[in-house]
């Protein structure tokens, strides 16, 4: 008896199934091997990129060596992501920036060879009161009103023991004289009765005065004891922010980041600079930037009149063939000396 001829073809049949799933699994492997060879090309495309970095990282390592900037350790830290705008609203490494301030500092020290500080004092404890009495008013206004109040009370005992009504009347044109005899009186008493009637060379025990703060503190310092130090008052922060060297409003923070930004042995004579140039040439309302040495510099250029003629009738004191602030001036003080208080 002869097979069934049905068994062959079943088998044949069964197989079938077989061949097509093999069939719906090629076009998967083309499919993977297509995506590898996409992320192959990807990955030779981002091998440039990562080069460009590398090679733009120890570039800015090199410039930064090259300018004098720290590029490591605790400074480095907090100034490597400081970048910003510099002149002409180009943007600005955070080295290029710590760079082109260095050399602002150096053309101001030529602008103003006898930068110096602009209160009358002959001795720490005139330049302590003197410092805290200019609060909200001109240096020149405490000038014309400090010499009547030291004939008074030369010493801190003397004030300490003086009449506050007295004092007042005496004060009276520096403003707000109330709180400023209450802030002048506590700081002599704390002078008699904690450090034997001296002005302490230490910033820790000056901020403990009454009416004393770091700015105060390091006037005294600076001035007085030859202790570097970085004055931030309102032109000193106008001023560093225009430059582009920090962005913060915060006293403190603006001093943090400019002591960064250059020797401690600077500090005190760029604090001066700073501000005489603010006072003369870079002025809050109406910056003179048309007669201003060092506009090229100047990331802000164009905040003020940019006319030469009409910038130069903006300028003040010697720079404007005007009196300075101080009645007894240094030696080297190129202008006139300013009046006594009710003259002409």
């Amino acid at each position: 008896m002869k097979p069934a001829k049905t068994d062959k073809p079943a088998a044949v049949k069964k197989a079938a199934p077989g061949k097509a799933v093999a069939k719906k699994a090629a076009p998967a492997k083309a499919v993977a091997k297509k995506a590898a060879t996409k992320a192959e090309s990807v990955a030779k495309k981002a091998a440039p990129a990562k080069t460009a970095v590398k090679k733009a990282a120890t570039k800015a390592k090199a410039e930064g060596k090259a300018g004098g900037v720290t590029t490591t350790g605790p400074g480095a830290a907090k100034g490597a992501g400081r970048g910003g705008k510099g002149v002409g609203g180009k943007p600005e490494s955070h080295a290029a920036m710590v760079r082109r301030a260095r050399r602002i500092n150096r053309e101001l020290a030529e602008v103003y060879p006898y930068a110096h500080p602009e209160l009358d004092f002959r001795n720490p404890f005139e330049l302590l009161v003197a410092t805290v009495l200019s609060a909200q008013t001109t240096d020149l206004r405490v000038n014309q009103t400090t010499p009547r109040l030291f004939a008074a009370y030369p010493t801190p005992e003397d004030l300490a023991a003086a009449n506050p009504e007295d004092v007042e009347e005496l004060i009276r044109p520096t403003g707000f004289f109330r709180a400023k005899t209450k802030s002048i009186m506590g700081l002599a008493a704390a002078l008699r009765d904690e450090f034997g009637g001296e002005v302490p060379g230490r910033l820790a025990d000056l901020v403990k005065l009454p009416g004393v703060g770091r700015k105060t503190a390091n006037v005294v310092l600076g001035n007085a004891y030859g202790v570097p130090g970085i004055t931030v008052d309102t032109h000193f922060g106008r001023l560093v922010r225009r430059f582009g060297w920090t962005e913060q409003d915060d006293p403190v923070k603006v001093e943090a980041e400019i002591c960064e930004i250059f020797p401690k042995s600077e500090w005190t004579m760029l604090s001066h600079r700073v501000v005489f140039h603010g006072r003369r040439i870079c002025h809050a309302r109406k910056p003179a930037c048309g007669a201003c040495p060092i506009a090229p510099l100047c990331p802000s250029y164009g905040e003020g009149e940019t006319d030469p003629e009409k910038a130069r009738k903006l300028l003040k004191y010697e720079k404007g063939g005007l009196p300075g602030q101080r009645l007894s001036p240094p030696p080297d003080y190129p202008g006139l000396p300013a009046p006594p208080l009710g003259a002409g």
